[in-house]
């Protein structure tokens, strides 16, 4: 073993603590003494190693600084100093100022070229037009059930029209809207209303219709679609028609009128509009049919009594 070697192995233990080491034949140990006794070495019996170059030992790590604890005083960014770039990084150069330019010029737009939209109401519509259009409808489901298309009835120039919700089983057979015991009902609503309040109309004097033409299987409400498709001969009915007033009658007539999720009772008793057409929603006359109703028959004949003072007052 070389005395370099030597050198680095006791500087070795040395580190550690160990002050003397015991030598076995030609190989230092620091382990613990064997039983025979062996040769003890120290550090003051061996002989002064040679110096070292200076590059033979690398130099000692600077020791970070201990971490700051919770309890020291706190620090902010501003106290810490800057950090050195990483080696390989570019550092992006300064700005430098631009000089301002001349806006660019904006290029000449096109003129759009107009479209004409096609009215969902055809200029000059009548009834009878309507009523030619829609035909022997086969636009919906409801064709297939369907006995005679109920398209409406009554005064064609009347400044009130009432919408209902969609035919029944009598209305299906005769084709005239409101002509079961809901359509009785209906009657006398308007007729014994009006005399009451000294107005000279009777129910031929006013339009009724329905927002679907075709009955509903098992007289269940129309479906969206259903309402949709019918809704547009509705719509062309109402403005050919052009009423002072519209009494839309039930929940779903007050849906397709007014494009509303809420249900009557709220609805009830208040002007709203459709274009710009009042419009008053009150009971159907199949609810008021039911014997446990008879607060909303009350409230229908006022609002009945609204309508009809509005209209003919």
């Amino acid at each position: 073993m070389s005395p370099e070697e030597i050198r680095r192995i006791l500087e070795f233990y040395q580190d550690l603590g160990i002050k003397s080491i015991y030598r076995r034949g030609s190989q230092l140990t620091a382990a613990p003494m064997p039983a025979a006794e062996p040769e003890t070495l120290s550090f003051d019996q061996l002989p002064p190693l040679p110096p070292r170059a200076p590059s033979a030992r690398p130099a000692a790590r600077p020791v970070p600084p201990p971490a700051p604890s919770f309890d020291d005083a706190p620090m902010t960014f501003d106290d810490l100093p800057p950090l050195p770039p990483k080696p390989g990084r570019l550092q992006p150069p300064p700005a430098r100022p631009v000089a301002p330019s001349a806006p660019a010029p904006v290029p000449a737009m096109a003129t759009p070229k107009k479209i004409d939209l096609i009215p969902l109401a055809p200029e000059n519509d009548s009834l009878q037009q309507i009523r030619t259009d829609l035909g022997d409808c086969k636009r919906c489901r409801l064709c297939e059930g369907r006995n005679k298309i109920v398209f409406g009835h009554g005064n064609e120039s009347s400044p009130l029209v009432f919408v209902g919700e969609g035919p029944g089983a009598d209305e299906d057979a005769s084709g005239l809207p409101f002509v079961g015991r809901a359509g009785q009902l209906l009657t006398q609503m308007i007729e014994g209303t009006a005399g009451k309040e000294g107005i000279a109309i009777k129910r031929a004097d006013v339009y009724i219709c329905n927002v679907v033409k075709c009955r509903p299987p098992e007289n269940r409400a129309p479906q969206p679609d259903e309402m949709e498709i019918c809704g547009q001969f509705l719509f062309r009915q109402l403005s050919a028609i052009k009423p002072k007033a519209i009494c839309a009658l039930g929940a779903t007539a007050a849906k397709a009128v007014l494009g509303t999720k809420e249900g009557v009772t709220k609805l009830r008793g208040n002007w709203h509009k459709w274009g710009e057409v009042p419009v008053m929603v009150t009971y159907h006359p199949s609810y008021l049919l039911r014997p446990y109703n008879q607060n909303a028959k009350r409230e229908a004949w006022e609002d009945l009594k609204k309508v009809l003072h509005f209209v003919y007052d």
